[in-house]
C-alpha cells in the first residue's frame, strides 16, 4: 500500500516485485466503507490532539501560546483519470494554475505552536456532478464550515475548554459568510488573503481596493520577531464584511500582500505568525503527492479510494513527526522532503540510514 517505501512507483510494480498478489492491496482498502476509513482519521486526530491540550491548559500563559492551535484548510487536485469512480471533475489547480481532471480533496489540519505538530482532522472529496436531492452539493466553503464544525463539537464533547479557533486559508476562502459564521458561532478568527479587487473604506474616509493597499506607501513597522520583516495594521469597513482588520505585510524576496479578518483585537505581527503556519499544509499535499504516491492509486472503488488518502495521510503525520525528531531543527521542512523524496529508495537494511537524514547530523541520532 506504500510502493514508495519499497522503492517501487505504484502498488503494481510492488506486487510485481515482491511477488504478491495485485489485487491485494485494493481488496484491503476496499474492506472498509469510506465513512469507517474518515472515523479513524478523525479518531487519530483526537487521540493526539486531546492529551497535549490537557498537558497544558493548566500551564502559564507563556507555555500555552508555544503550543497554541491553528486551524488550516485548504483543498488540492489530485490528478486522477479513472472515469470510473465517479469522483472524477475539473478543477482549478493553484499550483499548476490550469484547470485539471482529477479529484479534488478538501483537508484540515491542526497546527501545534510554530510547526511542532501538524495533525490532520477531516478530509472530505467534493464530488463534481452529484446526483439527487441537493444537487449540485457542497462547494468547498460548506465542507469547510461543516469540518471545522463537527471537529470543534467532538473536542467540546469530550471536554476541552479550546479558546476561540484561529483559522488560516488562502483567498479562496474569503466568504462574508464563512467569516461571520466562525466569528458569531465560534467567536474565532478566519484569516485569509485579500484579493486585489476588493473595496474598502479606511479610518480616515479614504476609498482604496486591494491593489492600493499593496502599491502603496504606508508608515511601516518592523516586525519584533521576524527580521526584515514589515507591516501596517490598518482598521477598515468592507461593503461585503463589514468592519474588517487588514495587515499589509512586505517581506524580503516575495510580492507584498495583504491579510484580511472582521475587526479583532489581536495584533498584526500574532495575526501574521499564525498565517506563516498554513504553509505546512503545503507540506502535508507535497508529501502526500511526491513521496507517498498519492496520485499513482490504482484501485476501483471509492471506498478503497478513501482508505487510500486516509493511510497516506496517517502516514504523513507519523512522516512529519518522526523526521522532525530525528533531525532536531537542522533541516527545514523543505529539505527534509526533498532528501526523503529523492533518498528513500535507496534505503536497505537500516530504517535511518538515509543520506538525506544523516546529512549534517551525528551518526548517534538513531
Amino acid at each position: 500500500m506504500f510502493p514508495s517505501l519499497f522503492g517501487c512507483r505504484t502498488p503494481s510494480e510492488l506486487a510485481r516485485v515482491r511477488g504478491w498478489d495485485k489485487n491485494v492491496p485494493p481488496q484491503i482498502l476496499g474492506a472498509l466503507p469510506k465513512r469507517s476509513w474518515l472515523k479513524r482519521l478523525r479518531r487519530l486526530g483526537l487521540e493526539v490532539l486531546i492529551p497535549l491540550w490537557r498537558h497544558v491548559q493548566d500551564k502559564s500563559p507563556a507555555t500555552r501560546s508555544r503550543w497554541q492551535w491553528t486551524w488550516v484548510v485548504d483543498d488540492s487536485v489530485f490528478k486522477k483519470y479513472g472515469e470510473q469512480l465517479g469522483l472524477v471533475g475539473h478543477w482549478w489547480s493553484g499550483q499548476q494554475h490550469r484547470v485539471l481532471a482529477g479529484i479534488d480533496g478538501l483537508l484540515l489540519v491542526v497546527v501545534i505552536g510554530d510547526g511542532r505538530l501538524v495533525v490532520p482532522v477531516d478530509f472530505a472529496i467534493r464530488r463534481p456532478n452529484p446526483t439527487g436531492p441537493g444537487a449540485p452539493g457542497r462547494n468547498k466553503l460548506c465542507w469547510a464550515r461543516t469540518m471545522l464544525d463537527e471537529r470543534l463539537v467532538a473536542c467540546a464533547r469530550r471536554g476541552l475548554q479550546l479558546p476561540p479557533p484561529l483559522v488560516v486559508a488562502d483567498s479562496w476562502f474569503s466568504d462574508s459568510k464563512l467569516m461571520q459564521h466562525v466569528g458569531h458561532t465560534h467567536q474565532g478568527t478566519l484569516l485569509v488573503e485579500g484579493k486585489h479587487s476588493y473595496p474598502f473604506t479606511l479610518a480616515d474616509g479614504r476609498w482604496v481596493k486591494g491593489h492600493d493597499l499593496i502599491e502603496g506607501e504606508w508608515p511601516w513597522r518592523d516586525h519584533p520577531w521576524e527580521p526584515r520583516v514589515r507591516y501596517t495594521r490598518l482598521k477598515a469597513t468592507s461593503p461585503t464584511y463589514g468592519a474588517v482588520t487588514i495587515v499589509i505585510v512586505d517581506e524580503p524576496g516575495q510580492d507584498r500582500f495583504y491579510l484580511l479578518c472582521l475587526s479583532t483585537s489581536l495584533t498584526a505581527p500574532q495575526l501574521i505568525r499564525r498565517w506563516h503556519h498554513r504553509h505546512w499544509i503545503e507540506y502535508c499535499f507535497r508529501t502526500l503527492k511526491h513521496l507517498l504516491a498519492t496520485e499513482a492509486c490504482q484501485v476501483h472503488s471509492e471506498d478503497a479510494y478513501y482508505g487510500h488518502l486516509v493511510l497516506r495521510l496517517m502516514a504523513c503525520f507519523v512522516l512529519f513527526y518522526t523526521t522532525r525528531v530525528i533531525c532536531k531543527g537542522q533541516m527545514t521542512m523543505e529539505e527534509v522532503v526533498f532528501s526523503l523524496k529523492h533518498y528513500w529508495r535507496f534505503v536497505d537494511s537500516e530504517a535511518l540510514e538515509l543520506q538525506g537524514l544523516s546529512w549534517g547530523t551525528e551518526q548517534n541520532v538513531a
